[in-house]
């Protein structure tokens, strides 16, 4: 594959090792997240009972005020190295799978009321952050009138095999941007955020990437028949007061069979939902899968799915990808934060763009 500026700009971390674990882990995700969300519609007495257990487990997610989703890998490096595949120079590197193994991503929120009932004004508090083997790579929190944000360059420079600038050589005035590069706590007004992005929306949910009430319901009607038709649920038993749900489906029919209860809603989705095309579908992986759900205490403690389950020819090697649910760690706002204006992180902080603030 000839070099590209992506390519060129990611050095040691290669952009097909990037895009080989992306996209196994989003197929992975949607396919959790579908089974999620379309349980109770499966068909016989076991899959019923399974998926009102699930609902219920859901349903118990949304009435908590202090949430927390954490994604990850339960793999060993050298697993993640076998489901990547290649020979040599083609391999993934061994501190890029280390690196990989051990991340994790963290998604916490805070409301004054249970979740399924909270507005926009009712949420007190949100944040993001990135873990990896050794530290936080980056962190994001959403407190009162502010954004605050931190980021370790150091290790985002080693990761991404590309210096960073010193903060000794940017120019004076910009002590604020020279914190940021230095690892600390930076804040940027959040009413500079909404300005910055309000030209940007639109009032028009599919021009901005979402969907209004009615279609979301069409499309769950959709989502709920490609389950009730191509999904058997079982629960796998109760262990140290957590019981455990198996979702089994074959990979290639679930998705063709979706695909097609949802082609006559295609002009009224997002622009650029892309669909796949029949060689797409045909070259899906036709092989079982299973998603396992872990219910505690009556609520949803996890979601765990094997990406090796997708992977020909990787006999042995076992990626789970994890969701956990739990309750919301500090996301308050964090002490001796420096104010930077927005105008100076314009294209050098991953966590202001337009899609990542979007929402606020």
């Amino acid at each position: 594959m000839p070099p590209t500026a992506a390519g060129s700009l990611i050095g040691p971390l290669r952009e097909s090792d990037i895009s080989a674990i992306r996209t196994t882990t989003l197929t992975a995700a949607g396919c959790a997240a579908l089974l999620l969300a379309t349980t109770s519609a499966c068909g016989t007495v076991e899959n019923l009972t399974a998926g009102q257990k699930l609902d219920k487990a859901a349903d118990r997610l949304g009435e908590q005020k202090s949430l927390s989703f954490e994604l990850g890998l339960d793999a060993k490096p050298d697993a993640l190295m076998k489901l990547a595949g290649g020979q040599g120079d083609e391999a993934m590197p061994p501190t890029i799978a280390k690196t990989f193994a051990g991340a994790h991503v963290t998604f916490s929120v805070r409301s004054k009321k249970p979740l399924s009932e909270s507005g926009e004004k009712d949420f007190v508090g949100m944040g993001m952050k990135v873990s990896v083997p050794g530290g936080t790579l980056a962190e994001y929190r959403l407190a009162g009138d502010f954004v605050y944000f931190r980021l370790d360059m150091q290790k985002t420079s080693e990761l991404m095999g590309f210096p960073v600038p010193s903060p000794k050589d940017l120019p004076k005035g910009e002590e604020g941007l020279a914190k940021a590069l230095e690892g600390e706590w930076v804040k940027v007004d959040l009413s500079d955020v909404r300005k910055n992005t309000s030209g940007k929306s639109s009032n028009d949910p599919k021009d901005s990437g979402g969907l209004d009430e009615k279609t979301q319901r069409k499309v769950l009607k959709a989502l709920r028949g490609a389950i009730a038709d191509d999904v058997t649920l079982r629960s796998a038993g109760t262990e140290d007061g957590t019981e455990r749900i198996v979702a089994k489906a074959s990979f290639r029919e679930l998705l063709t069979d979706l695909f097609d209860k949802l082609g006559p809603l295609k002009d009224e989705l997002p622009p650029g939902a892309g669909f796949p095309t029949a060689k797409d579908l045909k070259d899906a992986p036709a092989k079982k899968v299973a998603v396992d759900f872990s219910i505690t205490n009556g609520a949803l403690s996890k979601i765990s799915f094997d990406l090796a389950a997708l992977a020909d020819g990787k006999k042995g090697a076992k990626v789970p990808l994890v969701l956990k649910f739990g309750k919301a760690g500090d996301i308050s706002a964090p002490s001796g934060a420096t104010e930077v204006p927005l105008g100076e992180l314009a294209g050098g902080n991953p966590f202001m763009s337009g899609a990542a603030m979007g929402g606020f």
